[in-house]
């Protein structure tokens, strides 16, 4: 018997793997927090497939995603990622991954874990939704305006609400994996 999956990932190899073993999983740690928040901050305004496609190449170009290192980035090593033909080559999109990396680390300083400060915004724990097809779920709510809204005010970059909130639903602070999907009551 096939299992029932969210209708936006059925038919491609990676985007079923993905859905299967990581969307929509609650994430606590920090690191994959910061890589979830770098790759989707380059989805912006592209789709999610595209991105995807191109995880492994923004690992090897982004010291996998190692956020104390990219903090650090200079100008050399932004030209040197526009030079990179597998990944997004947007010059505003990289130079935001820096200033991202750097507020994200003052965020650790307040805080003493991105992960306390994110989770917050959903009282620690997930937000379970009853989707019933993936085209009801939200582009954002209002929680995902509040988040996107105060790391703007940090300093953080492309965190737009709709962007904030591809971010909860991959991370697993919502769960919007559609009512009769098999991950629905996994995650």
């Amino acid at each position: 018997m096939t299992k029932h999956r969210c209708g936006w990932c059925v038919g491609d190899a990676l985007y079923e793997a993905y859905h299967d073993q990581e969307w929509g999983k609650p994430v606590y740690d920090d690191d994959t927090i910061f890589e979830f928040l770098i790759l989707e901050t380059f989805q912006a305004g592209l789709s999610w497939i595209t991105v995807l496609r191109k995880r492994e190449n923004f690992k090897a170009a982004l010291d996998a995603f190692d956020y104390k290192k990219i903090a650090s980035y200079d100008e050399k090593k932004l030209e040197e990622l526009m030079q990179n033909e597998g990944i997004i080559r947007n010059k505003l999109k990289i130079k935001a991954t820096v200033t991202n990396a750097q507020a994200f680390m003052k965020v650790q300083e307040e805080f003493g874990t991105f992960s306390k400060y994110i989770w917050a915004f959903v009282d620690g724990k997930p937000i379970k939704n009853k989707v019933k097809n993936y085209k009801e779920a939200p582009a954002n709510t209002p929680i995902s305006d509040a988040l996107s809204k105060d790391l703007k005010k940090r300093g953080f970059k492309f965190v737009g609400s709709t962007v904030m909130y591809a971010h909860m639903q991959a991370t697993g602070m919502v769960n919007d994996h559609e009512v009769d999907c098999f991950r629905y009551n996994e995650v």
